[in-house]
């Protein structure tokens, strides 16, 4: 199916099913003895335990397995910040895709509006009703501190999927990687273009994961520690990364580079910049839906492995491996919050699924549809709580 009618098909179906989700009752109410006991009068009995123990409600409540898909629609995909309203389709796709591959029931949360402090005090005023809190297309750098201050003041897990989940598939996927060209992670230059949510993310866990030798780069160039114009998160990763204060451009930071992952704009990548490269390079391009550079011509400039965030090239980069198996250790662990350890720990198991001898250039990640995945990712969190 070619992409315009993909675009038209997927414009009908969002019309015929007028909302992709819909609440379905575990409980039946068929006779007076029903309505008894799932509300009146027999209802009180589980709400008198909660209100003596909170615990009690992971044990008669939804919210054992029920998390909340927020979002104040400010970053939504590649569309920017469209608002709240215009935010409901991805968010209740994304809640299809935790029940679908992961068995995790989502509900889609848009905040009509994109205060710090406003969606912070929503976000703690709802949450007893969900044992956690997938934070989504929030533009940065306001959805750092709203992590980071949701993960202060509650007691579920708070995870921000474009952030973690993507960083955590691209370090699984230059896991493997690395084995097959063959490089160590301690000798590898890695460029990371964009410095939003997910390239700081993204270049947090490979340093965490032992990279070294760490370049960021956004639409100015290089970062360094005196560029100007940083927000307060891209001047804590400038003290972290080029720690030989280079200057230039993103062609510059390029020239004898081993790894390069951009989540940035697309087609802003020449074959000239990957022949600059060190031999056997591995480039993730995962702007979307056009990559920083089309694969054929990566592979044609001397690129050894490429990925991109498309279903229709070898190696997507795709979150779907990454965050419904979280969440779902994370719930059945009852897990306070997901951990570096776990993010660390959850892309090694992703990585894990590929069989060194099943490794190569165009096989170096599981696929979306892969039914060990949910279960791989969420044995290897709870192991970890």
């Amino acid at each position: 199916m070619s992409a315009d009618n993909t675009l038209e098909k997927a414009l009908k179906m969002h019309e015929l099913w007028n909302g992709k989700i819909e609440t379905t009752a575990k409980s039946h109410v068929k006779s007076r003895e029903d309505l008894a006991v799932a509300y009146t009068p027999g209802v009180a009995e589980p709400c008198k335990v909660i209100a003596k123990d909170k615990e009690a409600a992971y044990k008669y409540t939804m919210k054992a397995n029920t998390i909340a898909v927020v979002s104040d629609g400010s970053a939504v995909l590649g569309l920017g910040n469209i608002g709240a309203h215009a935010a409901m389709p991805v968010m209740e796709g994304k809640a299809v895709l935790f029940k679908e591959f992961g068995g995790v029931n989502a509900v889609p949360i848009c905040l009509d509006t994109q205060d710090t402090e406003e969606i912070i005090r929503t976000i703690v005023h709802i949450a007893p009703a969900f044992g956690g809190i997938n934070l989504e297309d929030i533009s940065a750098p306001r959805c750092f501190e709203i992590e980071e201050r949701l993960k202060e003041l509650l007691d579920i897990p708070v995870f921000h999927d474009d952030q973690h989940g993507t960083a955590i598939v691209v370090l699984a996927g230059i896991i493997n990687a690395l084995k097959v060209v063959k490089k160590e992670k301690e000798s590898c230059k890695v460029v990371v273009n964009g410095a939003g949510s997910a390239g700081v993310a993204i270049t947090k866990l490979l340093l965490t994961y032992g990279f070294r030798d760490v370049v960021m780069c956004d639409i100015n160039g290089i970062i360094s520690k005196d560029s100007p114009d940083l927000n307060w998160m891209q001047q804590k990763m400038a003290e972290v990364t080029n720690l030989q204060n280079h200057h230039g451009t993103l062609a510059d930071a390029l020239k004898g580079a081993d790894i390069f992952v951009g989540v940035s704009a697309p087609n802003i990548v020449t074959k000239e910049m990957v022949a600059s490269m060190n031999p056997d390079s591995i480039l993730f391009a995962m702007a979307n839906p056009v990559p920083e550079i089309m694969p054929d011509l990566a592979r044609e400039a001397g690129a050894r492995v490429i990925g991109t965030g498309r279903s229709d090239f070898p190696n997507q980069v795709n979150n779907v491996v990454a965050f419904p198996g979280i969440f779902k250790g994370a719930l059945e662990g009852r897990a306070s919050q997901i951990t570096e350890d776990m993010k660390l720990t959850t892309a090694h198991a992703i990585a894990g699924l590929i069989p060194d001898e099943e490794l190569s250039e165009t096989n170096i990640l599981p696929e979306a549809f892969d039914s060990r995945v949910a279960d791989a990712v969420s044995a290897a969190v709870k192991a970890l709580i």
